[in-house]
C-alpha cells in the first residue's frame, strides 16, 4: 500500500498554474528524487505535499498508517536561518513539536533528540550555537531535527546545495543509510541528475515533460537520457 499518492495534481499560487497533471506514488522504503529544470515547480510540489499550500486541483492521499503530520522536512535554508541563535540541541528538539503537540519536552523527546544527534554524528555539538557550525554540520542538525518529526517519510529540498564535494558525498551517504538501513522513505528535490540516478529507486521529472518511474526506466526514457547527456556535457 502506498504511503503517499498524488493524482492529477495542479500546483500554483492564487490561481496561477505552475505545474499540472502530476501523478506519482511512494511506498515504504522508496527513494524518490524529484528533478527538472529550474522553476519547474519542484519546491512548490514539496510545499503542497506538506500542506503548506493548497493544490489548485487533484488530490493527495496518505496511506499505510502515515498521517499528514508525520513527515520530516529539510527545507532550503535562508541566510537568516543559518544565523539562528539557538543551540544544536534546541533546534533538534524542535522537530518533536509536530508529533507531541507540546511546546515543552519530556524524557521521551529528549531521548529521541539524543538518538538522532548520535545518528547524524553531531552529539559533540549539542550545546554549541547553531550559527557557529559549518554548512555541512548545519545540514546534519536539520536532518536530525527532521528525524525527530518522523520515522516514516523525509522530504529533502536540495539538501546538498552549497556544500563542497566531500561534504556532499557524506550527506548523500547519510541519506542512503537512513533509506536502506532504517527503511525511511525519502523524497528529495535535486538539481543533480547524476546523483539522483545513482541513489534513487524512483524518479519524478517535472516540467513541460513529465515522467514517473524507476531509475532504470528513467535512464532509458528520452527525457532521462537527454538530461543525463546535458549534465555530462556541462561537467566536462
Amino acid at each position: 500500500m502506498a504511503q503517499l499518492t498524488c493524482e492529477n495534481l495542479v500546483l500554483g499560487y492564487e490561481g496561477h498554474v505552475v505545474l499540472e497533471n502530476v501523478n506519482f506514488s511512494v511506498e515504504k522504503g522508496d527513494y524518490l528524487c524529484i528533478v527538472g529544470e529550474n522553476g519547474s515547480g519542484k519546491s512548490t510540489l514539496m510545499k503542497t505535499v506538506l500542506g503548506l499550500q493548497k493544490p489548485l486541483g487533484g488530490s493527495i492521499a496518505f496511506g499505510d498508517g502515515v498521517k499528514n503530520n508525520e513527515i520530516g522536512y529539510l527545507p532550503q535554508q535562508t541566510q537568516a536561518q543559518r544565523d539562528f541563535p539557538a543551540t544544536v540541541e534546541e533546534i533538534v528538539l524542535s522537530g518533536c513539536q509536530g508529533r507531541s503537540g507540546r511546546l515543552f519536552y519530556g524524557k521521551a523527546e529528549k531521548a529521541l533528540a539524543r538518538e538522532n544527534m548520535e545518528k547524524m554524528h553531531i552529539t559533540q555539538f549539542a550545546k554549541r550555537c547553531y550559527r557557529e557550525l559549518s554548512g555541512g554540520q548545519q545540514q546534519r542538525v536539520l536532518l536530525a531535527r527532521a528525524l525527530c518529526a518522523t520515522r516514516k517519510i523525509l522530504l529533502l529540498d536540495e539538501p546538498v546545495s552549497g556544500l563542497d564535494p566531500k561534504v556532499t558525498a557524506e550527506m548523500y551517504s547519510l541519506i542512503e543509510q537512513l533509506n536502506r538501513e532504517d527503511q525511511v522513505t525519502i523524497m528529495m528535490v535535486s538539481h543533480d541528475i547524476g546523483a539522483a540516478v545513482s541513489y534513487a529507486t524512483k524518479i519524478l521529472h517535472v516540467g513541460h515533460t513529465m515522467f514517473f518511474g524507476t531509475t532504470e526506466e528513467y535512464r532509458q526514457a528520452d527525457i532521462g537520457s537527454r538530461f543525463l547527456q546535458l549534465e555530462g556535457s556541462e561537467r566536462k
